[in-house]
């Protein structure tokens, strides 16, 4: 099949806007809309990290560098490009930064929504929203079992909460300006939330996540210090996500009102796996990677949490494609393959990503 005829060829020749397209998801995002053949256009940071997946990845689309909590000039943009359809990536996405500066954490996180949504409302072009959150949105209760999308909203630490705030907002706006039950009277346009996982893959290089630091030290012939080796994390390569939210992105611009709700993209359970396992995996495919356990005190953060997507897999049949194994070796080998060869090879994964979900059968790709 085609890339571009998946989602039913939705996307191609849509005018699609990706906020936080500099970013580790965004980018990606970016990549796989460019060949579904939509119009791409970016509104984001400066990308802050270097190397980043952005500046080494080939991409034909204009991105505007614009701070998203500038309320005016998201507006202005917004209005000058006239999308069909928006992705609201653009965050601060860090639970230890969060804790450095709850203020700016706060800021992105909630006002930036706010200004995408609030710009919304006077694009009537504009057919559908997807804002991302995560699934630290939800009342962390260190449950065993997954949280469903009508659990209680919360979070303990600025990320958490802000995520949870942010989830708040957009059920708010679309309840107040573009409900559904008026879809087609009042407005056209439908909003959506989604939530996932603990996202790795190539490209990323952010501070204090497991698996960049992991390849970082791996590079340098470094060792490895676990802060939090028993946390267990529901582990997903990022093109898992990203088809769950463009599965959302297609029923929005399809008008299906069912769609404009919070939705789980989360991996089985059995990707829900500690810290060390994730590392001890790692090292069966990186013999540079060596690592030791951390025995100083650090700042909260959850020690379980997982997902429920039977919501998705019911009504999208909707499944993740990559086992946690799998997700491993696809991940070490993004990063073996750029810094032994100095190659990119998110383009060759995406493709083997499609197939694998056609032979998977999952329902965007055989549509």
């Amino acid at each position: 099949m085609e890339i571009g005829k998946l989602f039913n060829g939705v996307f191609n020749h849509k005018t699609i806007l990706v906020t936080g397209d500099t970013g580790f998801k965004g980018s990606w995002l970016a990549l796989w809309l460019e060949k579904l053949g939509a119009r791409v256009y970016g509104v984001s940071l400066e990308p802050n990290t270097n190397p980043n997946h952005f500046d080494i990845t080939e991409r034909k689309y204009k991105t505007h560098i614009q701070d998203i909590n500038d309320r005016g000039a998201i507006a202005s943009l917004i209005s000058e490009i006239k999308p069909d359809l928006i992705f609201h990536l653009a965050a601060q996405p860090l639970v230890r930064l969060s804790y450095d500066d709850p203020y700016n954490t706060y800021l992105t996180n909630v006002i930036g929504t706010v200004n995408v949504l609030d710009a919304s409302r006077g694009c009537s072009n504009l057919k559908g929203v997807v804002v991302v959150t995560s699934d630290k949105c939800y009342e962390n209760n260190e449950w065993l079992w997954g949280y469903r999308e009508n659990e209680p909203m919360g979070g303990k630490d600025p990320y958490s909460s802000s995520k949870g705030c942010a989830e708040l907002i957009t059920a708010a706006y679309r309840h107040s300006y573009f409900p559904n039950n008026k879809f087609g009277e009042t407005h056209n346009t439908l909003i959506a939330s989604v939530r996932a996982g603990n996202v790795i893959g190539g490209g990323d290089w952010a501070v204090d996540r497991i698996v960049p630091d992991m390849v970082k030290a791996a590079n340098q012939r470094e060792t490895l210090y676990l802060r939090f080796p028993n946390a267990t994390r529901p582990w997903q390569h990022v093109l898992e996500p990203l088809s769950g939210y463009l599965n959302i992105g297609q029923k929005l611009l399809e008008g299906d009102s069912k769609a404009a709700e919070a939705w789980n993209f989360g991996p089985s359970a059995e990707s829900n796996l500690t810290v060390r396992e994730l590392v001890e995996e790692s090292t069966k495919l990186w013999i540079d990677i060596n690592y030791e356990i951390e025995n100083k005190s650090h700042v909260q953060e959850a020690n379980f949490l997982m997902l429920d997507s039977s919501k998705a897999n019911k009504l999208l049949n909707w499944k993740p494609v990559w086992d946690f194994k799998e997700t491993i070796k696809q991940t070490i080998g993004w990063y073996k393959t750029y810094y032994t060869l100095n190659e990119v090879i998110s383009e060759s994964q995406l493709e083997q990503y499609i197939k694998d979900a056609i032979n998977k059968k999952t329902g965007w790709a055989t549509q």
